[in-house]
């Protein structure tokens, strides 16, 4: 059957902004223009005009007092919000989900597919990391490992409603195995690599763009850097702003998420990434290594299928170093070693290239496809 033919919902968790779950939605949304999108809350402005331009049906969260940037205190009532949309109008649904929005309820005959980032890391192998004890405060402490536990039970029932998984590494299909005992295919997101320029400029100092989340381990290059006295410039936003600000010597600065042309000039300039926690996938790798630069990256996780580390040999010009532990020390080890070797801008732009959205479209679209022919010509 034409995809053309079916009528077609998108799912996601949320808009609040352009990171890499949104990328992908923002290309789903351009291959099927006419498909209407389905989200818990959405911050008006805070997305691309390829998403933005859709009719984007939202849940009663986006209601909620604060919710502009406190929806995730109402992460208990995600899964009844989600659970309410109702797509009985419609043939194939896709959900991009790292929360809840694979746990949507379809009609019988309706096809669904669910490309995942991660299964919901808020209750699974990051839990402590964002409830641990020096995270919340002693009513938290009593009452979140009832929702955890409620949560879990839910997310692991509401993953056989998916017809089909994709996941976005190999890492997280790992853990889409351990937890829902489900099969997925693996389709690396999409990079935009032909906006990124080879640069051969090193300036005096070391990057690192993220949201300023406890996973994110931003803390522990602060730490590093300020040991080093070396320049650290970090960019993003997130409830962890303030504690590393706090943290930081006088050679770490930081900015607010920056536009893509500024982003550039910022990857464009820095002497390498700083990649330090352990990401489902991470685009952000890519694009620095789009431009030309090498990354410095915790030896585990989705990193390991974009560097190529100088330990692997065999596997193609080393785009970047590995260290083996989340520790201060480790990284320092790290920084010495990259600091003593030359790096060829042009192979490792290169090997970005592996991860094109090009490559991205052909291969979600062939899927789709695929499964939409299965389905429906049965």
């Amino acid at each position: 059957m034409e995809l053309d033919k079916l009528k077609i919902a998108l799912v996601h968790d949320w808009l609040t902004g352009m990171r890499g779950g949104e990328k992908v939605l923002e290309i789903l949304c351009n291959l099927f223009p006419d498909s209407d999108v389905f989200t818990l809350l959405h911050n008006k402005g805070s997305v691309s005009p390829p998403i933005g331009i859709h009719e984007i049906f939202t849940s009663f969260i986006d209601k909620m007092p604060l919710k502009r940037n406190h929806y995730r205190n109402y992460l208990p009532l995600f899964p009844t919000a989600i659970e309410r949309f109702n797509f009985k109008d419609y043939d194939l649904i896709i959900s991009t989900s790292h929360a809840v929005a694979k746990g949507i309820i379809t009609p019988p005959d309706a096809l669904h597919i669910s490309y995942l980032h991660t299964p919901m890391r808020y209750v699974w192998d990051m839990y402590d990391e964002y409830f641990g004890a020096d995270k919340t405060g002693w009513l938290s402490r009593k009452i979140i490992p009832f929702f955890a536990n409620y949560l879990r039970m839910w997310d692991v029932s509401s993953s056989n409603r998916a017809d089909w998984f994709l996941a976005n590494s190999a890492h997280v299909a790992k853990r889409i195995k351990k937890y829902y005992r489900r099969e997925a295919t693996v389709i690396h997101p999409p990079v935009d690599t032909g906006l990124y320029k080879v640069s051969r400029v090193n300036g005096d100092y070391y990057l690192i763009v993220s949201a300023l989340v406890p996973y994110k381990k931003v803390d522990l290059a602060v730490r590093a850097f300020n040991r080093m006295n070396k320049r650290l410039l970090v960019i993003g936003n997130g409830p962890e702003r303030k504690k590393l600000q706090k943290l930081a010597g006088p050679a770490i600065e930081f900015r607010d998420w920056q536009p893509a042309e500024e982003l550039l000039k910022y990857y464009g300039n820095c002497r390498a990434l700083i990649f330090p926690g352990e990401e489902d996938f991470g685009i952000v790798p890519v694009e620095a290594m789009a431009c030309g630069k090498p990354v410095i990256a915790y030896g585990k996780g989705g990193a390991l299928e974009t560097v190529i580390g100088v330990e692997e040999g065999g596997g193609g010009q080393p785009t970047g170093v590995f260290f083996n532990r989340q520790t201060e020390e480790s990284l320092m080890e790290a920084m010495e070693d990259f600091e003593k070797r030359e790096w060829n801008p042009d192979s490792i732009s290169e090997h970005a290239k592996k991860f094109d959205k090009k490559n991205f479209e052909k291969n979600i679209l062939k899927f789709i496809q695929e499964k939409v022919n299965l389905h429906f010509d049965r």
